[in-house]
């Protein structure tokens, strides 16, 4: 019986699997900077370590194997009803699903034996492809609004390049593992994030603000997609005193739609302060990729990864937190609000951001001991996350109502 709820609805099992995959990735990642960092305790010897980068695979497992489970549970949840279709059944969404799963159980499993990760990235793959696949399916659907669900689709697309290109690295080649963050992140992550916040963060507010008007600048969605892919393009050549050219513009952009967006009577609801101050992210993020890209020449590389986890953490995890939360209280049958749990998530999930952000700072002593400190405050973030929501993944709705 809970096997059967857990498939009643694609978010169910997708978020259910993003949430052990994010406790597990920082668990992972926790153990790593804390013994080879810091000495706190011998580094696990991981024989696929040996062979495959820490860092590279921190960045495979967080941009391909955490993120995308959430963003494909709520498109594949919430993109039917966008397009006036109908509910995906499990046939469309549950092969899709043990793609995925059995793809990243292999990954694990490769800690230890390195020559299973190839085909687990090959196995995760193909459940990328068939999502992709149901994404353009739904962007193809007869509507009046194609545009957010479409660049979804093409995001979809480019991820599964990169899960190609991290299989190609899984041979060896360096570029195709910068190929492959390149992709991930601004290919896909951003994209997305950026379709689901441009379409629902207005639409969410007007339903609670009154009389607040909805803006939703066609053009400041296109820039911004156009910039990150740009960024991108940018980053995998290697062109860091150039990616101004597309950052500036994007802070710009960015910061413009967040005071289009604002609303004073939106901080009164928890809930929608926690979108507000998350989409603020971008602009901070985009501002100090921009701040480092002018002075490359000077000091290069001088914010280090800051700009890259004011992304990451800042707008990314933390639109995660809101969006997350609000479909599985939306889907449960339980009145959308913010509880205490909820908030102290995402407040711990602001101060991970902070500490890395920070630690990331010119000359700043004891700068791997905030790293350290960031990833645990990750880890109490989804952990009490977890706690207050992933037994809604597998009971059945409060309201009686299918899904």
């Amino acid at each position: 019986m809970r096997l059967l709820v857990v498939f009643a609805a694609p978010h169910r099992p997708m978020f259910l699997a993003g949430t052990v995959q994010a406790l597990a990735a920082m668990v992972f990642w926790s153990l790593e900077l804390g013994g080879r960092y810091l000495g706190l305790w011998p580094v696990p010897a991981w024989p696929l370590l040996l062979v495959f980068p820490p860092s590279v695979l921190h960045a495979l497992l967080l941009s391909c194997g955490v993120f995308p489970f959430f963003m494909f549970g709520f498109i594949l949840t919430a993109g039917p009803r966008w397009q006036g279709a109908g509910e995906l059944s499990q046939r469309d969404f549950v092969p899709a699903f043990a793609l995925l799963a059995c793809g990243w159980l292999l990954v694990w499993v490769a800690l230890l034996l390195p020559q299973l990760l190839v085909a687990g990235l090959i196995l995760a793959l193909s459940g990328w492809a068939a999502v992709a696949l149901l994404l353009t399916r739904l962007a193809l659907h007869r509507t009046t609004d194609r545009e957010h669900i479409g660049f979804v689709a093409l995001a979809g697309w480019l991820s599964v390049a990169a899960m190609g290109a991290f299989a190609v690295f899984a041979g060896g080649a360096l570029p195709w593992a910068r190929l492959g963050i390149a992709l991930a992140v601004w290919g896909f992550l951003l994209p997305v994030f950026l379709a689901v916040a441009h379409r629902m963060l207005p639409f969410f507010t007007s339903s609670a603000v009154r009389a607040y008007v909805v803006h939703r600048p066609q053009w400041a969605l296109r820039s911004l997609i156009g910039l990150s892919f740009a960024h991108g393009g940018l980053a995998f050549l290697e062109l860091a005193e150039w990616l101004w050219l597309a950052d500036l513009p994007a802070a710009l952009v960015a910061v413009r739609l967040a005071m289009l967006w604002w609303s004073r009577a939106a901080l009164a609801n928890r809930m929608l302060s926690v979108l507000h101050v998350a989409f603020a992210w971008l602009g901070v993020a985009f501002a100090l990729f921009a701040l480092q890209s002018m002075f490359w020449k000077a000091v290069p590389g001088f914010l280090g990864q800051a700009p890259l986890h004011a992304l990451t953490l800042g707008f990314f995890a933390s639109m995660l937190i809101g969006m997350a939360s609000r479909v599985t209280m939306g889907h449960s049958g339980r009145p959308v609000a913010a509880d205490d749990a909820m908030w102290r998530a995402f407040c711990m999930m602001q101060a991970a951001a902070a500490v890395r952000v920070i630690s990331e700072l010119p000359a700043l002593p004891g700068a791997h001991a905030l790293m350290w400190l960031s990833s645990l405050l990750w880890l109490g973030a989804f952990g009490l996350w977890a706690w207050r929501f992933a037994p809604a993944f597998w009971r059945p709705r409060a309201d009686g109502k299918p899904g």
